[in-house]
């Protein structure tokens, strides 16, 4: 399997650090409100890598933070009039249910930054320690240019960025000893959060937390580091930097980062009126057809969103759905059981596209390619197969169906129709369980009811429902 490494720029074959294992760091989002289709872009893409990694038989170690301690989560915090945790907690919890409505499976650990403090202070002081860093009024500063390999992943040059662009530096240059410093602890502000230091009581700066949680949930020294292309520089430069100075090792061998999520051909932003929450699209689509647009293109090259294209989207995806629904209709007609010696042919060609799959994904995770094959093997099943097929050789076509969809996080399966009068009973069991004060049983039926596709609203006048 060749990876494209951003380090490197140029696609290298995978050696992980340990045979038959891999660890992952993928930086996650700031849990200040519902997370937007730009965020949905590495959650899918990387889950895919995962997936996919998990496929060929490794075991995947893979870590994704939240950063639940920041400017624009206390910001929202002091226009709610609530505390910054209840705003983290609150958009957490709904981040993780966006994720499992579009298959992402859940991390090995979900670390956050505000419980890893400590961690974050020892590794500040080691850095202290080796002059690598200085405290200023109770704000520590790295020392850039005492990293020698400083730019060597985003492959900017430390003199062209300070003669160059101002909106380059980290702010606060009158008290640190090089413009290009940055912050790694900062004393607080009146009504923010934080936490006592050996330099002032305060929180951590941005880049110190991923170095830490990477750190002490896969070592010193990783096999992958992924995230979005926006995060190149400053982030991952000075997570690079950070780790590499204190444990005096590589950081990570692979660097993957996906491109940027275009709306109509334009950046996504709230000023253009073109931003848009998973949320959102989750009203129009299931998001099942998110996932499947988002895996229709390379995740190097950058993906634009649009309506026509979303249609497309969920066109294919019907059609691979038809397909495998057929299947199981033809198998369940089918007269013959066992598998015939005529069809072993058949059975080896379809098999040729499991190996074509795999030659895609194997080539920097081109899920464009990967999904193409799919189609490739919907077409050879509905021209080749059958009622006249036994019912192993279109059980075994379907399978191989649904397998390569798995690896790509699709489900491929009509979601069976609920009937509305259990809805309805399993509305009552939940009112029964909130009357009971039972609300584990409340919140697991709900759950239970999402995944059928029912989504409950409590209103003034009752629960209302409806199929989403």
């Amino acid at each position: 399997m060749k990876l494209y490494n951003t380090l490197s720029k140029q696609k290298e074959e995978f050696v992980p650090l340990v045979q038959g294992k891999v660890s992952m760091y993928v930086c996650g989002p700031t849990v200040y409100n519902f997370i937007h289709i730009g965020n949905a872009r590495p959650m899918i893409v990387f889950d895919t890598a995962r997936r996919y990694m998990e496929h060929k038989g490794y075991e995947v170690n893979y870590v994704s933070n939240f950063t639940d301690v920041d400017d624009k989560i206390i910001a929202k915090a002091i226009e709610e009039g609530v505390s910054s945790q209840e705003i983290s907690e609150r958009y957490i919890k709904e981040c993780k249910q966006d994720m499992a409505d579009m298959n992402v499976k859940p991390a090995t650990t979900h670390p956050l930054a505000t419980q890893e403090i400590g961690g974050m202070v020892d590794m500040i002081s080691t850095l202290i320690d080796k002059g690598f860093a200085y405290n200023v009024n109770g704000t520590v500063y790295f020392r850039t240019r005492k990293f020698d390999e400083y730019g060597k992943l985003s492959h900017k040059n430390l003199d062209d960025l300070r003669s160059g662009s101002r909106s380059l530096l980290v702010s606060g240059e009158n008290q640190k000893e090089d413009p290009l410093d940055f912050v790694l602890w900062k004393p607080k502000k009146e009504g923010e959060p934080f936490w006592v230091s050996p330099w002032s009581e305060g929180r951590p700066g941005w880049h110190i937390e991923c170095s830490v949680m990477s750190k002490k949930y896969l070592g010193e020294e990783i096999d992958i580091h992924a995230g979005g292309e926006d995060l190149i520089f400053p982030h991952h430069e000075n997570e690079i930097a950070q780790s590499e100075c204190c444990n005096g090792k590589i950081f990570a061998r692979y660097w993957l980062h996906n491109a940027f999520l275009n709306i109509d051909n334009r950046k996504m932003s709230k000023s253009l009126g073109n931003f848009f929450t998973v949320r959102e699209i989750k009203e129009k689509y299931d998001l099942q057809v998110l996932r499947f647009f988002m895996l229709s293109a390379h995740y190097r090259s950058p993906l634009n969103f649009s309506a026509e294209l979303m249609e497309a989207s969920k066109n294919g995806l019907e059609r691979v759905i038809n397909a495998v629904d057929n299947l199981k209709y033809l198998e369940k007609n089918a007269a013959a059981e066992q598998l015939k010696e005529e069809e072993k042919a058949m059975l080896e060609e379809a098999a040729a596209y499991t190996s074509k799959f795999d030659e895609a994904m194997d080539d920097d995770l081109n899920t464009a390619d990967a999904v193409s094959v799919i189609f490739e093997l919907v077409k050879f099943a509905n021209t080749t197969v059958s009622a006249d097929n036994s019912k192993a050789a279109i059980r075994a076509v379907r399978e191989e169906i649904l397998e390569l969809g798995d690896i790509l996080g699709l489900i491929l399966e009509k979601k069976a129709e609920v009937l509305d009068e259990d809805i309805e009973k399993l509305i009552a069991d939940r009112q029964a369980a909130r009357k009971a004060k039972d609300f584990a049983r409340a919140d697991e039926i709900r759950g239970r009811l999402l995944d059928l596709g029912i989504e409950l609203l409590d209103t003034r006048e009752g629960v209302k429902w409806k199929r989403v």
